[in-house]
């Protein structure tokens, strides 16, 4: 039985595969320099880390949809496990390494550029798969049930998830997410689409409103003029701004 933690959280939920080219560059340009291209928090990474038996020196741990790495450096300050940060984005892994240069820890976390339904890794080759605020760009239960075969025996799974906190949202809201992210559905039943897919669900938790608004919003709110006046107000910029925003 694998297991998997499940660390509840309302996320980015416009999906890549939607996106024009100009819409990706927009992205790259206002995410890569930031700490977090979604809301996290150091803490929450550690918090959830906690329930994770201490990995060795030789314990592999698989980061997908890694960002610009926030958590895969706590991670790495954390353990001693060897990890392999995996993103779509070159631009971002490109930052990520600048961080794992300063740090010197090369000899323990590789970038890798790759798509997360692609993953060409040898089966049950890693004790720990984390993505934070990532899953949803494959759906959570297909990217359950495929990277499964990537875990040891034994192995976890720390993800995070959008999923409504009661059974009674306001129509407009509800609409809103719905069109959004079509996956979105309630923690119980998050929790059931983890033990269908093969695990054993050992803990969840919601992210505190720090990581939105501390970690995430302002950051974002505090970069937005500059990112506006680089591409001199256009609107396509303005209305990817909105849409961040709106969010």
């Amino acid at each position: 039985m694998w297991h998997g933690i499940l660390k509840i959280c309302i996320i980015n939920t416009q999906k890549i595969g939607r996106m024009t080219i100009d819409l990706m560059d927009y992205v790259i340009e206002f995410h890569k320099d930031a700490e977090r291209q979604g809301p996290g928090s150091d803490e929450a990474t550690r918090k959830a880390l906690q329930y994770i038996p201490e990995l060795s020196e030789n314990a592999r741990i698989l980061d997908i949809g890694c960002g610009t790495g926030a958590q895969t450096m706590v991670l790495a300050k954390n353990t001693k496990a060897q990890i392999i940060a995996v993103d779509m984005l070159q631009e971002f892994l490109y930052k990520l390494q600048e961080k794992i240069d300063r740090k010197n820890l090369n000899n323990r976390i590789v970038t890798k550029k790759s798509l997360m339904d692609n993953l060409d890794f040898q089966e049950k080759s890693f004790d720990v798969i984390w993505s934070e605020g990532a899953i949803y760009n494959i759906g959570f239960e297909k990217g359950l049930l495929e990277w499964i075969r990537l875990l040891k025996d034994g192995g976890y799974v720390v993800v995070s998830e959008i999923s409504w906190f009661t059974d009674k949202r306001p129509k407009e809201i509800e609409e809103y997410w719905i069109d959004a992210y079509s996956e979105i559905d309630t923690i119980d039943t998050k929790l059931s689409i983890i033990e269908k897919c093969g695990y054993d669900p050992i803990l969840h938790f919601v992210l505190q409103e720090s990581c939105w608004m501390d970690h995430y919003y302002t950051p974002m709110l505090l970069r937005s003029d500059s990112f506006l006046e680089k591409y001199n107000y256009e609107e396509g910029a303005k209305e990817f701004i909105k849409m961040g925003l709106d969010e």
